[in-house]
Parts: C-alpha cells; sequence; structure tokens
C-alpha cells in the first residue's frame, strides 16, 4: 500500500523547515537584506542632504561690530533673520577685520557700513548683505574677502572635499576585494600611496588642468592626502570590525552625516544646530575647513582640522591593527621548515 502523504502530519512542516534553511543558507538572503538597506540609504540620503541644504537658514551668525553701534540697522536685521545674529564688540575696525581673517566673525559692522567676506561663507555673504539692503537701503555693503572668480558659488572646495572622502574609502573597498592577500602593513601602505596619488591628480585637474581654484599646492595636497588616507582607514576599521557590512557604517559616517554638515556647501553657520555643530569633528568637515583656511586665509590655519583628521586616522589604523586577525584578508606565512623542498 502507497505511503500517503497527508497521513504524515509532519512531512509538511519538514519540509518548510527545510526550504527555510536553504533559503538561509542561499545568497537570496543578503541579497534581501541589501535590497531593504538600499531603500533606506536611499531614503536617508535625500532627506539628509534635502534638511540641510534645500532650505537653509540662520541660526547662529557672529558678526562684529566697531565704534558707535548701528542699533536700528541691527535691530532691523535681528527682525529679519530671526535674533540670529551674535555680537562681539572690537575696539577698532582692524582688530574686527582680524577677526574676520580668523574666521570668529563672518561681519563687521562699522556705522552705516558693513562689511562682509564671502570667502568665509558664501551662503551668509549673501544673506546678510540681502538682510542689510532691506533692512536699510542706505547701507553700504563690502566684500572684504571675495571668492576666486572662477569659483562664484564657493563650492569647489566641497567638491575636491567630497571628492577625496568618496575615493578614499572606495580605494580601500577595491584593495579588500582585489588585493585581499595583502598584510596589515603593506594594506596601510598601499592605502597611504593611493592617498598621495589620488590627492595630486586632484590638485593637478583643479587648479593646473581647469584652473577652477588657486591652490597652495603642498598645503591643499596635504590636507587632501590626509583626507583620503583617513576616510581609506575607517572603511579599513570598519571592515575589520564588522566584516562584508563595513560600507554601512562608513556611508552613514562619511556621506549621509559627514558631507552636509561639512560646511562646504552651506556654512555651519546656516546648518540646523546639531550638524552645524558635530560637523567639525567628522573628517569631511575637518578637510573642509582646512582646505578653506589654506586658500583664503593664509596665516591664520588653525591646528583643529588636522588634529580631527589624524585622530580619526591614528585610531582607525590602531583598531586595524590590533585586530587585524579579524580583517578579510592577509595571507598567511608558511613556516621555514613547512616550505616544499
Amino acid at each position: 500500500m502507497r505511503d500517503d502523504p497527508r497521513r504524515r502530519p509532519h512531512a509538511r512542516h519538514r519540509t518548510l523547515r527545510e526550504h527555510w534553511a536553504a533559503f538561509r543558507g542561499s545568497p537570496f538572503v543578503p541579497a534581501v537584506v541589501l535590497t531593504l538597506i538600499l531603500a533606506a540609504a536611499a531614503e536617508l540620503f535625500a532627506g539628509t542632504y534635502t534638511h540641510a541644504m534645500a532650505n537653509p537658514g540662520p541660526h547662529r551668525i557672529p558678526v562684529a561690530v566697531t565704534g558707535t553701534p548701528p542699533q536700528r540697522l541691527l535691530a532691523a536685521m535681528h527682525r529679519e533673520l530671526g535674533a540670529s545674529l551674535v555680537v562681539h564688540r572690537y575696539p577698532d575696525r582692524a582688530a574686527a577685520l582680524r577677526g574676520v581673517e580668523e574666521q570668529t566673525v563672518f561681519a563687521v559692522f562699522d556705522g552705516t557700513e558693513v562689511d562682509v567676506a564671502g570667502a568665509a561663507g558664501a551662503s551668509v555673504a549673501r544673506l546678510l548683505t540681502q538682510a542689510a539692503r532691506h533692512a536699510d537701503p542706505a547701507v553700504r555693503v563690502r566684500d572684504v574677502r571675495p571668492l576666486q572668480p572662477t569659483d562664484p558659488q564657493g563650492l569647489a572646495i566641497f567638491y575636491i572635499s567630497l571628492a577625496a572622502v568618496i575615493i578614499g574609502f572606495v580605494g580601500a573597498i577595491q584593495l579588500s576585494v582585489h588585493a585581499r592577500a595583502l598584510r596589515p602593513a603593506e594594506r596601510v601602505a598601499f592605502t597611504a600611496a593611493y592617498a598621495a596619488l589620488g590627492s595630486w591628480a586632484i590638485v593637478a585637474v583643479v587648479d593646473g588642468l581647469l584652473g577652477v581654484l588657486r591652490l597652495p599646492v603642498p598645503e591643499s595636497w596635504s590636507i587632501l592626502a590626509l583626507t583620503m588616507f583617513t576616510s581609506g582607514m575607517v572603511f579599513t576599521m570598519f571592515n575589520t570590525l564588522v566584516g562584508r557590512w563595513a560600507m554601512l557604517p562608513t556611508w552613514g559616517l562619511m556621506v549621509l552625516v559627514g558631507n552636509p554638515s561639512s560646511g562646504g556647501a552651506v556654512s555651519w553657520a546656516l546648518l540646523p544646530s546639531p550638524l552645524g555643530e558635530i560637523g567639525r569633528w567628522l573628517p569631511p568637515g575637518a578637510s573642509v575647513s582646512a582646505q578653506h583656511t589654506a586658500i583664503y586665509f593664509q596665516g591664520h590655519q588653525h591646528a583643529t582640522p588636522f588634529l580631527t583628521l589624524g585622530a580619526w586616522a591614528l585610531v582607525s589604523t590602531v583598531v586595524f591593527v590590533i585586530w587585524r586577525h579579524r580583517h578579510p584578508g592577509g595571507r598567511t606565512t608558511t613556516p621555514a621548515h613547512a616550505a616544499p623542498r
């Protein structure tokens, strides 16, 4: 008599379990997970960038005042900008202009004259100019530190920093795929090598070939190289800690949060407060800040951006070296006594 499957109550359940076990071991599981992750990443990417950049507004704009404060102008601008001006008193115009050079203030109010600095933040300079002229059509507004004429929107620094960040971790991804057998020291060395060469290529194209920006070549090159190396080592660190999912924290840190908060496309003074505060402590923001000062405010460079980039690079490298046995790469060394004869 033939065995009737209907008489075996657990046969179907066993089949479902077997199918589920087969599915879990198939490539469809990571494919499904990646599909969901990419959909969420698209939502976060669009949301983060549009929230930060689509309609930026003033939050805290430090300005300098010298001589007799222009109370009527300041009051009108406070109303225009939603009480976002933070006024700092300076003894004279020269001291106030030094504040602009050191990037502690965005503008100088001296009687009926307003000095803005497009290089300190093009979006802020435009906003202050419009608000001042709307508050008092007779006010005289001057740009005492304009942007280079070949970059009137002030976006070139953001783009070259973005290129260094993205190529930095993409290069580390490619090393992990195509050069898996590299030992730890070799991986760090090749990350430094493509960072040095890639940053030189950026400088050569932007300054030499296209003439978009006149760069202080040694300083700009070093900033871009450090940025690219840091980005590469951040991915390498996450690849050591979380394996094949390393792209998720790298993308989140560098692109979803780091780039819109960098102050490159929209000045920190116009970003939502949390982004404006954390951006300068992340590699993209530190890179933009250092590059910005190197190009437009020479002699007033700050140590903080370099310390930030250096700290991220050092921590990432140390984590990778300490837990290098967890990194999905490298090669074993065959003991001498075990070598074939």
